[in-house]
């Protein structure tokens, strides 16, 4: 008995592992059960730290705040390390747009938080505990608990209070942005979901023929002629009196070349501008089959794990003169990339390569292609990023009319460094691939340790909350917090901005911080687009998000 006692019951190291692991477990046993077609996920993981916390279990308070930390650390590092490689590529690529109407839906349940704790009296630190609650976002929460200690350490109670209307107000976040996409499709979206099932496709890779009939083009190298268009395209093959050539920068078009160009759907008038005719014209009688002749040829998917290259410029290789193969896109982290000489390349990055067998296995054995490289974990970047995240979550920023300065604090800091990692590291040949298992193992442990010993924390008083008047109030402003500046954002971003509906939905989906609504928007359209806009707006939304509320403790607390 006193074995039990002192191993189970007794504050210590032993138990607060004991108690987040058991926690963990049948969180996510639970989590894989679905409720009319949805699953919670994780985040049964809370609720069932909220369940044992109920029961009042005396625990090692600082041994659970440091994996709660830590566990949070862990998640948004590793967050931005896999969005980091694609996201300036994507805001390029009409991301700024999809990145403002998220903003506005931040901006909006912060002016509707405001408004509910003008008018109800209720004390800063419940009004952000709920709004955190209503966007399930957990690092927000987790920052904004961390300013309000900074104030002042004896805020100990009224930290566990805002994460008490965070476990108040979650549930109906979870479940109230699905309902928002449900309402959308219902009244307002189905005509635009008609006609774009498949999403924004403009930002697609477009493989077109073309044939040279513009005689400004003729007796021209292909480098000298890509200077007259601001448009980018990749020539990967051409086709010149019944053979087929892997054209060099310095090939010398002539009228009548037939050309197989990738690039931008939304880019194909300029193209066909520059060229003259497009493919498939009915002023051409000859039919090029095109797979036919693809037979001298070869396409392989070729891995970059030479850490030589690693920050390279895709131009300096001088792949196409020397080896006379076309690079035909590059995939980074999920995201197809059109090869420009200027792209630098990173351990990891996929290249599609064509051209003859030989030349192709030369590419191959330059550029490594060795799988088990990149299987080998790298903990120097992992950790060197947390260092780097922790200290700049903790540089104190001063803002006009603010006595207290801002921190990026825990989820800040590390989320920012990942990002500025994933994508620059590769400039200073810093090698920061990781196969997307690892990434996600990272990630899934650092959440589910955060979730834990925030439920443990949360549960004390959570059912005597939600069952007196007080928590029926939270209840009702949560699901206003949710619904509202979805719903808004969402008609306007489909109505005034003509944006497609799955890039809408995803982009809501990633201002709210919702993973789970993110699975059923994939449900509803063809393709990625949902997920390609989240990863687009999650980033900065998070960030903004993390540094709001601590602006809202700041002022008001």
């Amino acid at each position: 008995m006193d074995w039990i006692r002192d191993t189970f019951l007794s504050p210590s190291v032993i138990q607060t592992v004991i108690l987040i692991s058991l926690v963990s477990i049948i969180g996510l046993f639970l989590g894989r059960r679905k409720v009319f077609g949805v699953s919670l996920g994780i985040t049964f993981v809370f609720f069932t730290g909220i369940v044992l916390g109920h029961f009042k279990i005396k625990y090692n308070a600082d041994m659970l705040a440091y994996a709660q930390s830590f566990g949070l650390i862990l998640f948004v590092y590793s967050l931005g390390l896999q969005v980091g490689p694609g996201f300036f590529s994507a805001l390029k690529k009409g991301g700024i747009a999809l990145n403002l109407l998220g903003i506005s839906v931040i901006f909006s349940g912060i002016i509707l938080s405001l408004i509910f704790y003008w008018f109800t009296g209720f004390p800063i630190t419940n009004i952000v505990g709920m709004f955190c609650g209503a966007v399930t976002n957990t690092p927000a929460l987790g920052a904004a608990q961390q300013t309000l200690i900074d104030l002042d350490p004896a805020n100990i109670r009224e930290a566990a209070d805002m994460a008490l209307a965070c476990a108040v107000t979650y549930p109906m976040g979870v479940v109230g942005v699905i309902l928002a996409i449900v309402i959308m499709k219902a009244l307002w979206l189905k005509d635009d979901l008609k006609n774009n099932s498949c999403g924004s496709g403009a930002e697609k890779p477009l493989i077109s023929e073309y044939r040279v009939c513009n005689p400004a083009v003729f007796e021209k190298n292909i480098e000298n002629i890509m200077k007259l268009t601001d448009k980018h395209g990749i020539i990967t093959r051409v086709w010149r009196d019944g053979s087929v050539l892997i054209p060099s920068s310095d090939l010398e078009l002539k009228e009548g070349d037939h050309l197989l160009i990738m690039h931008a759907r939304s880019d194909k008038d300029a193209f066909l501008a520059l060229f003259g005719f497009q493919e498939n014209a009915d002023w051409n009688n000859e039919n090029i089959d095109w797979n036919k002749i693809d037979c001298q040829f070869i396409s392989r998917r070729v891995i970059v794990t030479r850490n030589r290259y690693n920050g390279v410029q895709l131009g300096a290789l001088h792949l196409r003169n020397t080896y006379g193969i076309n690079i035909t896109r590059v995939n980074r982290a999920g995201i197809d990339l059109m090869a420009s000489p200027k792209l630098r390349l990173q351990i990891g990055d996929k290249m599609t390569v064509v051209g003859p067998a030989k030349r192709v296995e030369e590419v191959v054995s330059m550029m490594g292609n060795e799988m088990k490289r990149l299987e080998n974990p790298n903990l120097l970047a992992i950790f060197v990023g947390v260092l780097l995240g922790v200290i700049l979550g903790t540089v104190p920023i001063s803002l006009p009319g603010i006595s207290t300065p801002v921190k990026f604090g825990l989820a800040g800091g590390p989320i920012i460094v990942g990002i500025l990692v994933g994508a620059f590291g590769p400039r200073f040949h810093i090698t920061t691939y990781t196969t997307n298992s690892a990434n996600l193992m990272l990630r899934q442990f650092g959440i589910v340790t955060y979730l834990a010993a925030l439920g443990i924390q949360a549960g004390e008083h959570f059912f005597e909350t939600v069952f007196r008047a007080e928590g029926l109030m939270w209840i009702a402003m949560g699901i206003m917090l949710t619904l509202i500046p979805v719903l808004l954002v969402g008609f306007c971003a489909s109505h005034f901005f003509k944006i497609p509906y799955s890039k809408n939905v995803g982009m809501l989906c990633a201002s709210m911080a919702n993973p789970m609504a993110l699975n059923y928007a994939n449900t509803t359209v063809d393709g990625d687009e949902p997920s390609v806009a989240y990863a687009t707006v999650y980033p900065i939304s998070m960030f903004l998000r993390v540094i709001s509320v601590q602006v809202m403790i700041m002022l008001f607390a």
